[in-house]
């Protein structure tokens, strides 16, 4: 598989769900079909609830993901999505997150649906959103959770696209890259805020911007304390750039709850040791 150029992955991505694979799946599924499919099921796991972790530990969302546009395949043998699943609640995860994208990252739908019956805790769908379709396509899939990325989207359609995951009972985890997109993030009353480490359109991996959007989210609370839209209860997770346990201290030094971990589980040669390793770190006081 080529590897596309890096500087444009994001817009590439973009650009084929929006012009070819959400077209596609439309005609192939209408929409008024996967919205009832959407109605019919049950009430979803609670995500941000069980990124609250009694324990005092910072929670991990762990990734089951093939491949990556800039890593290539992950694993070389036949893919288990639900056995890599079952291996990540028996060790410490606290929710799942599965790549459904299967252009660019070898993922597929009904690897979710199939982690969602094997596994109890909340399950994420990991994809590029940019259509109310696929978020009706998620719940009815089994999602209880589905990202949002704000670099992905514009005002108008992150504000929908976040109200419309509400009403379904989805839990949206909005993504952010940095101090703008977190302000942005804020507007709509994000409950919980993912910041990806790696900057989408050149995949440059930054450990700090953690730090950096934290602080734009405290600064934003005492200003708009008296606001509905202000929360400071928002669940901050961080994303990418996680290795290890020392990563995981380091960012809950900045305020993360929970972090989402997907090559350093997957390359592991020990992937329980791994686990058990990363879900085990303390939040900060």
């Amino acid at each position: 598989t080529r590897i596309i150029s890096l500087m444009s992955i994001l817009d590439t991505i973009l650009d084929h769900k929006r012009s070819i694979e959400v077209p596609q799946r439309k005609l192939l599924v209408p929409l008024d079909v996967v919205r009832r499919e959407a109605e019919a099921m049950p009430t979803p796991r609670d995500f941000a609830g069980a990124l609250r972790k009694a324990d005092g530990t910072v929670a991990l969302i762990a990734e089951v993901k093939r491949a990556s546009p800039s890593k290539g395949i992950f694993i070389k043998g036949e893919f288990k999505p639900v056995e890599i699943a079952q291996a990540y609640e028996a060790n410490g995860a606290s929710a799942i997150s599965v790549l459904t994208d299967e252009n660019y990252f070898q993922g597929h739908l009904s690897f979710m649906t199939a982690v969602k019956h094997a596994v109890n805790i909340p399950v994420l769908r990991k994809d590029f959103i940019v259509d109310a379709y696929q978020l009706y396509e998620a719940r009815a899939a089994g999602a209880d959770a589905a990202l949002l990325i704000v670099a992905a989207l514009d005002d108008a359609e992150l504000r929908d696209l976040h109200q419309l995951a509400l009403a379904l009972k989805l839990t949206p985890l909005v993504e952010v890259h940095d101090e703008a997109e977190t302000e942005r993030a804020m507007k709509i009353g994000a409950a919980v805020i993912g910041v990806n480490n790696r900057d989408l359109r050149t995949f440059t991996l930054d450990i700090e911007t953690t730090g950096r959007c934290a602080k734009r989210l405290e600064i934003r609370d005492w200003r708009l304390s008296q606001s509905p839209i202000s929360n400071l209860q928002s669940l901050l997770v961080s994303e990418s750039g996680i290795f290890t346990p020392a990563d995981v201290a380091r960012v809950a030094a900045m305020s993360a709850r929970a972090v989402l971990v997907g090559e350093s589980i997957i390359t592991s040669a020990n992937m329980a040791e791994q686990l058990r390793a990363l879900s085990s770190v303390a939040a900060a006081a």
